[in-house]
């Protein structure tokens, strides 16, 4: 029976390139469960992001607009250690975390150049359900 030689594996390091980026976008969904925030640049490439949920919020409490807050502030300073000082922001949906993140954007000291609210709006939408007979 031959033996087995044991090779060892080389693993690459994989380092990270930190970007430096002065002006982005933040695109906030407010449902009415949970706020979602996203730290984009100018292109679209997403830098971060956060949620009320990974602010440490479970349930109900998440769809608040003080959960919607601590999730702008975490990523506010994410954005500060790119180097971001001014973004456009855009706003979908119909939760109350709407107002509460702009709040939260403009307290953090970051440059807000537009605000834009981009709700998708049916026009007419789907057929209707039947309707109930009782």
């Amino acid at each position: 029976m031959a033996k087995r030689q044991i090779t060892s594996k080389t693993t690459k390091s994989v380092k990270k390139v930190e970007k430096k980026v002065n002006s982005g976008r933040v695109y906030v969904t407010a449902t009415f469960n949970n706020t979602l925030v996203t730290l984009t640049d100018t292109s679209g490439n997403t830098l971060a992001w956060g949620t009320s949920g990974t602010a440490g919020f479970k349930g109900a409490r998440r769809a608040t607009p003080f959960a919607a807050i601590s999730a702008m502030e975490k990523l506010s300073q994410k954005a500060k250690e790119v180097g971001m000082s001014a973004v456009e922001v855009y706003i979908k949906g119909p939760g109350s975390g709407r107002d509460a993140t702009i709040k939260a954007l403009r307290s953090a000291g970051i440059n807000i150049t537009m605000i834009a609210d981009v709700t998708p709006i049916p026009h007419n939408g789907p057929r209707p359900k039947k309707r109930r007979r009782v």
